[in-house]
């Protein structure tokens, strides 16, 4: 096992592989940019290092500063949290190269599933089901007006290396695909440097289904269920629990099989999330993750297994402690986001919080690295906080978290607390019955 590991992150997901390192008894190093040196992260960790200044170019995604940060502290091992250089294969391959051990997957499997082409293929080699699109990508428009007549539309031309909802666009007719094709190429360039794009089949009213799966890197794969992603703003994820509302047991054992079967296959090693759109009883591959996601704790909730723990076991060659067999369901959670942003537009609200209290009581789990007097620095993502709740069954759950939400203080910002209080009234979030269309479709309603 290590003895120190490095967290190349900030905040809430810093502070929870510090915690996971604690009870591990392995020391854990804290790098931080100028404007993080009041962090929480930084004041939790055994040690810390300045990487940079503000800005994440000049600090958590400079690879070099980062490495001179282990060489320094004498740490053995990297864990990237979830953004940042958590998934480029580079950063990887440049700690191979200086003996440090990365808590992930190898940089091979990494650029696989980093480019949506390859990632579609691979899906498709190993058994996954994908939904209808290109062969590849898609050069110009006479081959995209082709491949979307032959497919049928409605369509969306996609970034292959795309992410976040940027490169997206739909085209429901002949006549508006020139003009989603060159807004998505142009999109792709700005965003990722790379203007491929390839087309697929754009379905109506799909739910979006997330497995999570892990590996030991050896030939064994699980997986630990499924979350329900669908509520998104923008293509960003704002709630998600698990398991999903819609899912029968019959189809989470089979989807599951199919993706456990793949990881291991693939020999894959630590946390992955293979992503589905779910419509009328099918699923459609759409993207591996191969990181730790931020939703990580409903799964580990309903399971009673910590994800970053075994990260960390497998990257040190101990291996899983678990089976297949081992992992059963236990109950219901949610987890919704908790934002520095002002309703209705979301725009980011950083400034300080003047006061801070957390939720508590059977069940509740905060992940934040909040503190009253903390200053929310105006240069990172506006995530501050994630509120997780775990009940027997998905009407606990709810209940729980209407509770939770009301004890929740955070004054001096603006916050997305409003938004879930408001979403908890409506009957189709009671029901569990929502698409990834759902969330857009009220908020324009609503806030029209």
């Amino acid at each position: 096992m290590f003895d120190k590991i490095l967290i190349a992150n900030r905040g809430e997901i810093a502070l929870r592989v510090i915690r996971a390192c604690r009870e591990m008894g392995i020391a854990s190093v804290a790098v931080h940019s100028t404007a993080d040196a009041d962090a929480m992260h930084v004041r939790m960790a055994d040690e810390s290092v300045c990487i940079g200044p503000n800005p994440s170019s000049e600090s958590y995604l400079k690879v070099s500063q980062i490495i001179a940060a282990c060489e320094v502290t004498g740490a053995q091992a990297i864990h990237p949290g979830y953004g940042f250089l958590s998934e480029n294969a580079g950063f990887v391959q440049a700690l191979e190269d200086h003996g440090i051990t990365f808590i992930g997957p190898s940089a091979e499997h990494i650029r696989m599933m980093g480019d949506k082409i390859t990632a579609k293929e691979t899906a498709k080699r190993l058994g996954i089901p994908v939904v209808p699109g290109s062969a590849g990508g898609v050069p110009d428009i006479e081959t995209a007006q082709a491949v979307a007549s032959e497919m049928g539309f409605p369509v969306i031309i996609k970034a292959t290396a795309g992410g976040g909802g940027r490169g997206m666009k739909v085209a429901t007719s002949l006549e508006d695909l020139e003009v989603a094709f060159r807004t998505a190429r142009s999109e792709a360039k700005a965003a990722f440097g790379n203007d491929e794009v390839y087309i697929e089949k754009y379905l109506e009213k799909p739910r979006h289904i997330e497995i999570q799966v892990f590996g030991d890197g050896k030939g064994r794969g699980v997986h630990l269920g499924e979350r329900d992603c669908s509520l998104q703003r923008r293509h960003q994820k704002v709630l998600e629990e698990a398991p999903g509302p819609c899912i029968p047991p019959e189809e989470r054992a089979r989807i599951g099989k199919i993706c456990a079967d793949a990881i291991g296959e693939l020999g894959y090693a630590g946390a992955g999330t293979i992503e589905f759109l779910y419509e009328d009883g099918e699923f459609y591959f759409i993207e591996m993750n191969t990181r730790l996601q931020v939703e990580h704790p409903v799964t580990e909730a309903i399971f009673g297994v910590d994800l970053v723990r075994q990260q960390i076991r497998v990257a040190a060659g101990l291996g899983m402690e678990f089976t297949q067999d081992d992992l059963k369901i236990n109950g219901h959670a949610i987890e919704v986001r908790i934002n520095a942003e002002r309703i209705p537009n979301f725009a980011p609200c950083p400034g300080k919080v003047t006061a801070f209290h957390a939720p508590g009581g059977l069940g509740v789990r905060i992940d934040s690295a909040l503190y009253a007097g903390y200053k929310i620095p105006p240069y990172y993502d506006s995530l501050i906080g994630k509120l997780i709740v775990h009940g027997a069954d998905r009407q606990e759950a709810l209940a729980r978290l209407h509770r939770a939400l009301g004890e929740m203080i955070i004054d001096g910002v603006d916050t997305t607390i409003p938004l879930f209080n408001a979403l908890l009234e409506e009957p189709d979030i009671q029901a569990g019955n929502y698409s990834i269309h759902w969330l857009e479709k009220w908020l324009k309603a609503k806030y029209a």
